[in-house]
């Protein structure tokens, strides 16, 4: 009878002990969740990734792309499991046709109240459901005003061939494609054979002027004072003016493209609650504030803006006034149609 009692006891042993083992794999498996983090490059001071590490005890896995449509490409081939990616207006409106992000639970991100409420309702994402606005901003031209003698107010500068190869271009077909057809006094959102052929034409008769088509290097390349003249984004051109104090921006009278880049889920996420976390944190105000004050970009929240310096609020480049805001479009999603002007900007890319 005891030798039975003994052996049931230790078979009750090795059940408890085998269940313990079982919790504490699980355990060890939930504290070793990754976020995939999908970003613009230089688009985030990374010191808030070890942060939020640090505070939640969840690693970061942190990419970066350089065009919308790199990130697409990217998520949409499903090859990397993505949890938080970073798009613009008109792609957010694209993946959310093709069925490639999640809605948003909003019980999970509180700081969303800090969201200036004109980027919400927005036509990429009516209703709400799927996007936190992270930065706002326009695109324009940069130049060296000790290189650019005549005045910087149109996109036709881009064309005087007094600054051939000095003249720096985004590697991008929706930004290379849309300051032209604003050029020309046509919608960037044009659907018109006839607009698009006139810009293609345009930006043929221009790439002998050209230096290079880049994204990225564009920045460096003006600190070093390589170009006078260059497309790009104006919180690019804060970084730049901060290195470089003869580099200056301009948005042009012709009016030009003012962008909202948005913190998403796609579908491909497996940590949904702890992606909601990520963005929780990227809105707190002191967060916000920090990423904020070190890429130059405009900010959607309301209280980082109160605390920013008179300076920053002032300056044209970052926050532009209503003036010029009204003379600037958001992309749209083209849907199908944006075949055309892939084919325009490879026709563009490989003309002689």
């Amino acid at each position: 009878m005891k030798r039975i009692k003994r052996i049931t006891s230790i078979v009750t042993l090795i059940v408890v002990l085998f269940t313990m083992a079982l919790s504490f794999t699980s355990c060890s498996k939930e504290e070793k969740v990754t976020l995939n983090v999908y970003n613009w490059g230089e688009y985030i001071d990374e010191s808030v990734i070890k942060e939020f590490e640090q505070r939640y005890g969840i690693k970061v896995n942190y990419e970066t792309y350089a065009t919308n449509e790199e990130m697409y490409t990217k998520v949409k081939s499903g090859g990397t499991a993505y949890d938080i990616v970073i798009p613009s207006d008109y792609m957010v409106a694209k993946m959310i046709r093709e069925g490639l992000l999640q809605k948003l639970d909003f019980s999970n991100i509180p700081n969303y109240k800090y969201i200036d409420p004109k980027f919400k309702n927005r036509d990429f994402d009516p209703n709400n459901e799927y996007t936190v606005p992270y930065m706002w901003g326009t695109v324009g031209i940069a130049y060296n005003k000790k290189m650019v003698t005549d005045p910087v107010d149109s996109w036709n500068i881009l064309w005087n061939k007094k600054y051939k190869g000095q003249i720096l271009m985004l590697d991008s077909q929706r930004e290379a494609i849309g300051l032209t057809l604003k050029k020309l006094g046509y919608s960037l959102n044009t659907t018109d054979k006839n607009a698009l052929e006139k810009a293609k034409q345009e930006l043929i008769k221009q790439k002998p002027l050209v230096l290079a088509y880049a994204v990225d290097e564009i920045k460096d390349k003006m600190i070093a004072n390589e170009a006078a003249l260059a497309v790009d984004w104006a919180g690019n051109a804060v970084c730049m003016k901060r290195q470089n104090p003869d580099i200056e921006f301009a948005i042009p009278k012709e009016g030009s493209n003012l962008f909202i880049d948005c913190m998403v889920i796609p579908k491909t996420s497996k940590h949904k609650k702890e992606a909601e976390m990520f963005i929780n944190f990227m809105c707190e105000t002191a967060i916000a504030k920090k990423n904020v004050e070190y890429i130059g970009y405009s900010t959607p929240h309301t209280e980082v803006y109160k605390l920013l310096d008179e300076k920053i609020k002032n300056d044209k480049t970052i926050y532009p006034d209503e003036e010029t805001l009204n003379r600037c479009e958001i992309y749209k999603d083209l849907s199908d149609y944006l075949s055309e002007y892939d084919r325009i900007w490879t026709e563009v890319k490989a003309s002689n």
